[in-house]
């Protein structure tokens, strides 16, 4: 991976993380907002801490089970949900309740996060591309930007829409990359000489002959591996302007005259 790759991958991985780190602010405000000042500043910062731990662990995991045929594939289909998701979700109100022991807001935390951070653990995954050092000093480097900048983040998406649109169209690039990058299906989309196909597969050109390498379908040469993180970006935005704007039409429609 050459520096330009790897620093784009760093700066993919601190946006995504930013991007889809919104709700997780929120609930961490609202799950010690009942709490002493000082107790709120340790349940904060315990609960960060713990929730930190556990999605470096699951992203982990999430990197070495990208490795396996087929699973970018899904995990890319995966991503283009979620920036559908993103665009389309309706806003409302977080019912999570508030704690007033410092313990229960503790675990409050780790647990919401833990689940609200699937997404953004898969997002995380497909942008480090598997490479452990890009993924460690993205996360370092995500964490104090995430604490710091997502209550901002949110602001500007309500202020500024387009910052949303932003955002789904990193995370769709994101998946069109990632089925891009397996080596099961890649192969059916592009016409890839023998060295692309080795570094598909991590092997030497003279192992290839030995794999079941499937024959390229619709024969698009090389150069074009843009096209379909491209086409998948458009949609996913798309799709969600149209949705927004119909609904936004609706409300418009709904509303009661003056």
């Amino acid at each position: 991976m050459g520096t330009q790759e790897f620093l784009a991958g760093l700066l993919t991985i601190c946006v995504v993380n930013l991007v889809l780190s919104g709700d997780n602010a929120v609930v961490i405000a609202l799950a010690s907002r009942n709490l002493p000042a000082k107790q709120r500043k340790l349940a904060i910062f315990w609960g960060s801490a713990g929730a930190i731990i556990l999605r470096v662990v699951l992203t982990i995991v999430a990197v070495m089970l990208l490795k396996v045929p087929y699973l970018q594939t899904v995990g890319g289909l995966l991503l283009v949900w979620i920036g559908i998701k993103l665009l389309v979700e309706e806003e409302g109100e977080d019912d999570m309740e508030a704690s007033s022991n410092m313990m229960t807001a503790i675990k409050t935390i780790i647990i919401a996060d833990l689940i609200m951070s699937l997404d953004n653990v898969l997002a995380v995954a497909a942008a480090s591309k598997g490479n452990y050092t890009l993924l460690i000093i993205g996360l370092a480097i995500s964490v104090p930007i995430i604490i710091v900048g997502s209550q901002l983040l949110v602001w500007l998406m309500n202020k500024f829409p387009a910052f949303v649109y932003i955002g789904a169209g990193l995370i769709a690039w994101t998946a069109g990359e990632m089925i891009n990058g397996d080596k099961k299906v890649a192969p059916l989309i592009y016409n890839f000489d023998h060295e692309k196909l080795a570094e598909l597969y991590k092997v030497s050109a003279e192992e290839l002959g030995s794999l079941n390498i499937p024959n390229s379908v619709l024969m698009l040469p090389e150069s074009m591996e843009w096209l379909l993180p491209a086409i998948i970006t458009a949609g996913v935005c798309a799709y969600g302007w149209w949705v927004r704007s119909h609904r936004k039409a609706a409300e418009v429609a709904e509303a009661p005259a003056e």
